[in-house]
This record gives C-alpha cells, structure tokens and sequence, in this order.
C-alpha cells in the first residue's frame, strides 16, 4: 500500500492509503458478513481510509440511513479496530422523515443539525472523535457563517477532525473557507466530489442541481487544486458503478457525448500495454496523476476490492499518462 497526508494542522492532518474505501452499501444491500471479509482484506493489505455517511442508504428502504454507520461501528468494536483507520462520514444529506430524500426534506447544515448529526454519527461509528467530517451537500438556507462555526465548534472540543466538503459550488466553498480564514477557524481540507477519466456534460441539470451539475470534479476544481496544495481531491465513483467494463452497465447519460469514445479508446490501449484491467487503469491513473487524488471506490465483493487494490501498485509511463490526458 502506498499513503499521503490529508490536511495540514499538525493536530487533525492523517495520513491515509492512496486508495479509500467506500461502504456505503454496507449493511443494506451488501450484507454484513460479505462487508466485513472486505473491510477485513482492505485493512490487511495496508488500507486505512474508509468513507460513509450518515445517510447511507437511505433509498434501499425508504427509512433515512445510518445502516453503514452501524455496521462498521460493530465491524470497529469486534476487531478492535482504533484510530489507525481513519473513517470519514458526512451529514447535511440525511432525510428528515422515512419515505424523503434529500432533495425535498434534507437535514440541512445549521449549527444545530451538525452538533446533533455528528453526535448521531459517533454513536454508530463507536468513536469519541470523528476523523473527517464532510458537508454532504450544499444548504443555501442557512448562512455560511453558522454552517462555518457549527464545524469548527465541534473540531475545538475535540469531537471532528479534519472538515471538508461535498457537492457544492467551488465558490461556495471558497467563501466558507475565507470566512474561516478570517475568523481564524479551521475550513474545509478535503473536497470529495465524483471524478472519473471519462469527462461529463455539466450542462446538464438535474431536480438537486438546477444549472447543471457541481457534484463533479471539472476544471474549476481541478484548478483550485493547483492553486491550494493543502486541499486534498477524494474522487468518489471512479469506476462509474462498473460501466468500464461491465456490458450490463451503459455509460452514464451524462457521459453521452463526443469525447467520450476516444477517452475509452486511450484507456483500453495503455491496459492492453499493460496487462491491466481498464479499472485499474483509471484508478492508477487518479493515484499516480500530479493532482492529490485520492479515488473512492466501492466493492460489493472482496474478489471486485483485489482488482481495485492491484491498482495501486501500477505505474502507469509518462507516455501512457500523456495519451491518457491527450484526448478530451
């Protein structure tokens, strides 16, 4: 396994694998025992950063989440798992009411909502103190200077980390930072967004992000990378939920568009140079790449965690990776 540091207050900076995990299946359609043998596996071949959130799944059910909170607070407690894995979770997204989403009846991020949100969370995780802690999604009705100091209340008593945040506006969380900044508080460090080799159309809107999407890595955040080396990128849905390389799932719509078949093309010529699958392409791709990217990915079981993890050890040419990023 290979590592990097994320944050960087001497007090709340971790360091974490280059691969994380996410489990954000676990414990709803992916059962407890086949989530611990992968949590088991990920853990013995060095991983030590794992993704949940407090709403997680709330659509399996229709009830509001919690269920991978759970289960890997009783995966923590029966291998007596401490503070050498480092467990990032995420509120604002959580529904209010079984049967709501969190576009119609979301938590929110006032004050009150993420003192008593992460307080939920740590009782299901089995924590005293939550690694990193993420704004899920935006929250417009509340002003940024509550959300602000409603997080970095928690991370001065001790109880949260590292902050970062989800699914909002660059600008968004540049002003939330600088309102930090001002104050003399601490911001958001880590953004995690949906990041893939494959580029998506943002123009396209959807009932949560009316002008087109900001739940995805484009230039704007790329470029806030370059120009931030504290920010750390973690890039959720690599593997766009199998679509690379499973026939029986099409590349998302918002991927439909004229690039996209060259940008595939690149990727199945450097794993065919490589004997590598086109997963581990894109995942080495994002862990080797001059931007700290550190890619999120699922496993439903430990047979799909072995090919993910293979990845990190694939060193991709400067050649390779310049054809990889040639084509748009």
């Amino acid at each position: 396994m290979k590592y990097r540091t994320i944050g960087t207050g001497p007090e709340t900076r971790r360091e974490v694998s280059v691969l994380a995990l996410g489990a954000m299946l676990f414990g709803s359609v992916t059962d407890e025992k086949t989530s611990f043998a992968i949590l088991d596996r990920y853990v013995e071949a060095g991983g030590t950063f794992i993704d949940t959130s407090d709403n997680y799944a709330f659509w399996v059910d229709g009830g509001q989440g919690g269920q991978s909170e759970e289960l890997l607070g009783r995966w923590r407690r029966s291998r007596g798992v401490g503070d050498e894995i480092v467990i990032a979770t995420k509120l604002g997204a959580r529904p209010l009411a079984p049967g709501t989403g969190y576009v119609d009846n979301a938590e929110g991020l006032s004050a009150k909502v993420i003192r008593e949100s992460a307080e939920r969370s740590r009782e299901r995780l089995g924590v005293d103190r939550i690694d990193l802690l993420y704004a899920h999604i935006e929250d417009r009705t509340v002003p940024l200077r509550e959300t602000v100091e409603g997080f970095a209340e928690l991370v001065a008593e001790g109880s949260v980390g590292l902050l970062g945040a989800s699914n909002h506006a660059i600008w968004r969380v540049e002003r939330a930072r600088a309102i930090a900044a001002a104050a003399g508080l601490p911001g958001y460090e880590v953004l995690q967004y949906q990041h893939s080799h494959l580029r998506p159309r943002f123009d396209v809107p959807d009932p949560f992000f009316e002008d087109g999407s900001l739940g995805h890595a484009g230039a704007e955040l790329l470029s806030y990378l370059r120009a931030e080396p504290g920010l750390t990128l973690v890039a959720y849905s690599p593997l766009l939920g199998g679509a690379y390389v499973r026939e029986d799932k099409p590349v998302p719509a918002d991927y439909d568009h004229p690039g996209t078949p060259a940008r595939l093309a690149a990727l199945r010529e450097v794993a065919q140079e490589t004997g590598a699958t086109v997963n581990q392409v894109v995942l080495a791709w994002q862990i080797g790449g001059p931007l700290p990217v550190i890619p999120l990915a699922g496993a439903s079981s430990v047979a799909q965690l072995e090919e993910n993890l293979a990845a990190v050890d694939l060193e991709l040419t400067e050649d390779q990776r310049t054809r990889l990023d040639a084509v748009h």
